[in-house]
């Protein structure tokens, strides 16, 4: 039988394996993106890591501890 606790718990590191993968997924469409303008500038941001991009690739990064957490059980 499973308790609630444990149910929670089972949640919350599926749904940390989903935001990397997310995150990810986000990242590279806001980098083929082309038609997406720069939040504070008036005009197209000039590099093709714009600052959404680059958010998108820092949260990539910062939730894939549990990808690695899981690679290293098996």
């Amino acid at each position: 039988m499973t308790t609630t606790a444990n149910t929670t718990s089972d949640g919350f590191h599926w749904l940390g394996l989903a935001a990397a993968r997310t995150f990810t997924f986000m990242a590279m469409v806001s980098l083929f993106d082309g038609s997406q303008a720069s939040i504070c500038g008036s005009g197209p941001d000039p590099s093709p890591l714009g600052s959404m991009t680059t958010m998108y690739l820092l949260m990539a990064l910062f939730h894939l501890a549990p990808w690695l957490k899981f690679a290293r059980r098996r």
